[in-house]
């Protein structure tokens, strides 16, 4: 690509620039000069391949932009009427640009905080690994540190039979607590000055919603089960301010590498907003974040406080921050765990029996009165329903509210609703709600083997609808749900996947449930404009339109000139935010 300042002549024989009517001339292929005849842009990009996702003009050569707003979208002779003396212009080159894309679902600070402070290893660690990384982690930490990350996969205990969890990290750690989270950050594996840190030692009962699995005697073994590990979360040191916002400033760093100019942060406590806000303030925001404020993360049978979240939500808006979300959980996932709420039950097994069919960490009744008062008061509610007893408890809530309250306009969202059962399917867009999906789980990986094992491949096989649910008129938006069972947050993976059905990193052979394979239209409308409207700023972002920002992305390669196949080594040569070069 090159760039084309206006009004500089040449200071150099091998130095050549052009002043505007010159420029004009040349990308118009043109020998005279077009006068402006619009209202002068400060950056022109011709000679492109733009795919717009804007179904009345899906491709252009060139767009304009004025501040931090498109101007013009359209034809390379067009744009001529937008150029002045001071507009900069960049020749693309023929390089494919499109709108940036949305992360619908990611804990982005506390991925940020992850790759800035926590103990790591991959998802295929063996017990060795883990062990190296916790040694390492350890090392010049003074006595009694917390040592905290992940993520170990699902299935770990299943392929590693430890005697003991907790006395295998004990061996290692010293005075150290040590919390390990699963690839599903659903559950804990902690040692012994952990477990009594929280107050989980032998003899401890089982906190409601949450287990402690145990060991031959008894005594908790150091793996912590939903609302047991909610307590351990709570137990351990929070990261400080300062911490928090360089972890959202290096979340929203790896989200812009990627092309990403748009995120809906999934569970964002105070500490969280807090981070944004002064991320924000300091002009360092280099995305829209929408925020799900937390709502209820674990078992409960009381109404979420609504006042305390109208305060925080108009004390936390700020001029790329929009807080008008929640986030309720309503159950756990279909791994070995088995803490998703199915309708069947899992596969029979010794410690669940043959009749264990999960458990909703809040009532149908309870739930229905939140989304009829958070709908009234504006909110859109993320309810997290990874199993399809879940899902249809959370379409009933949605339902309820639109009795009650008619149609409020917004978009509810149900996310990782990877199981549905097919009676429900259509209400999704009858009801207006959105499924929000993880794409990392469409495809054969080794969180999925973990998922077959827990609901059996008959069912298990039949996950993630996405191919019915668009031909039934829904919503889908999609999102990383990094650093939740993903090693990143890297979109092109998901793109890829939605139309394969396979493994885009070639790790894992088969494919997912083919029949629900979509086109690569539908998967980049998912990943843009369907994201800006899942986050209520689609009539800002999501396409490349005039009087929308320009966020944009210029990539490596034309999507739709290369095997699909390839579509999940893209890589991102710039990413744009509001008419600035960010990335």
């Amino acid at each position: 690509m090159n760039e084309y300042p206006c009004g500089i002549r040449s200071n150099g024989a091998d130095k050549m620039h052009f002043d505007a009517a010159e420029l004009k001339a040349m990308i118009a292929g043109k020998t005279s000069v077009v006068t402006p005849t619009a209202t002068p842009a400060e950056l022109v990009l011709t000679n492109g391949t733009i795919y717009t996702v804007d179904a009345n003009q899906p491709w252009a050569e060139a767009m304009a932009i004025a501040g931090s707003r498109i101007i013009y979208v359209g034809t390379a002779a067009n744009v001529t009427a937008y150029i002045n003396p001071a507009t900069k212009i960049i020749d693309l080159e023929g390089k494919f640009l499109m709108p940036g894309l949305v992360d619908t679902h990611v804990h982005a600070v506390l991925g940020g905080a992850k790759m800035l402070y926590e103990c790591n290893f991959p998802f295929t660690a063996t017990p060795d690994d883990i062990s190296h990384a916790v040694a390492k982690s350890i090392d010049g930490k003074p006595e009694g540190a917390w040592i905290r990350g992940g993520q170990w996969d699902s299935d770990f205990f299943r392929r590693y039979r430890l005697d003991s969890p907790r006395a295998f990290l004990d061996r290692v750690s010293g005075t150290h607590p040590v919390v390990l989270a699963d690839d599903a950050l659903h559950n804990i594996w902690a040692n012994t000055s952990a477990l009594e840190a929280a107050g989980f030692v032998a003899g401890s009962a089982d906190p409601a919603g949450g287990k402690l699995e145990r060991d031959a005697e008894g005594t908790p073994n150091g793996i912590l089960l939903e609302a047991a590990a909610d307590i351990m979360w709570r137990t351990i040191p929070d990261w400080t301010v300062e911490q928090y916002v360089a972890a959202t400033i290096e979340s929203a760093r790896i989200a812009n590498s990627y092309g990403i100019t748009s995120i809906k942060e999934a569970n964002a406590t105070p500490a969280i907003l807090q981070a944004f806000n002064t991320v924000d303030a300091q002009g360092a925001l280099t995305l829209h974040a929408a925020l799900c404020l937390q709502g209820s993360t674990g078992s409960r049978n009381t109404p979420i406080d609504y006042t305390s979240l109208i305060a925080m939500r108009d004390k936390g808006r700020s001029r790329h921050v929009h807080t008008e979300f929640v986030k309720i959980f309503l159950d756990g996932v279909p791994t070995p765990a088995r803490t998703a709420a199915m309708i069947s039950p899992y596969v029979a097994d010794a410690q669940h029996g043959s009749d264990f069919a999960g458990n909703l960490h809040v009532a149908p009744n309870l739930l229905a009165r939140d989304l009829v008062e958070l709908d009234r008061r504006g909110f859109t509610v993320k309810i997290h329903a990874a199993g399809d007893r879940a899902v249809r408890v959370a379409l009933d809530a949605v339902e309820a509210a639109r009795r009650v309250n008619g149609s409020s306009g917004l978009h509810h969202e149900i996310a990782h609703a990877g199981y549905i059962d097919p009676q429900d399917i259509p209400r999704f867009a009858t009801l207006d709600v959105i499924p929000d999906f993880s794409p990392i789980l469409w495809h054969p990986s080794p969180i999925i083997a973990a998922v077959l094992s827990a609901v059996g491949s008959e069912r298990g096989l039949l996950y993630w609808p996405t191919k019915t649910l668009l031909a039934s008129g829904a919503l889908v938006a999609s999102g990383s749900d990094w650093p939740s069972a993903v090693p990143d947050q890297n979109p092109w993976i998901g793109i890829e996947a939605l139309v394969t059905r396979q493994d885009p990193r070639g790790k894992t052979p088969g494919a997912l449930w083919e029949a629900e394979a979509i086109g690569l239209n539908d998967a980049l409308r998912i990943y843009t404009l369907n994201g800006a409207r899942a986050l209520r700023i689609d009539t800002e972002t999501g396409s490349i339109t005039t009087g929308k920002f320009a966020d944009f992305i210029i990539l490596d390669r034309d999507l739709f000139k290369v095997p699909v196949t390839e579509v999940g080594d893209t890589q991102v040569l710039e990413t744009w935010f509001e008419g600035q070069r960010i990335y």
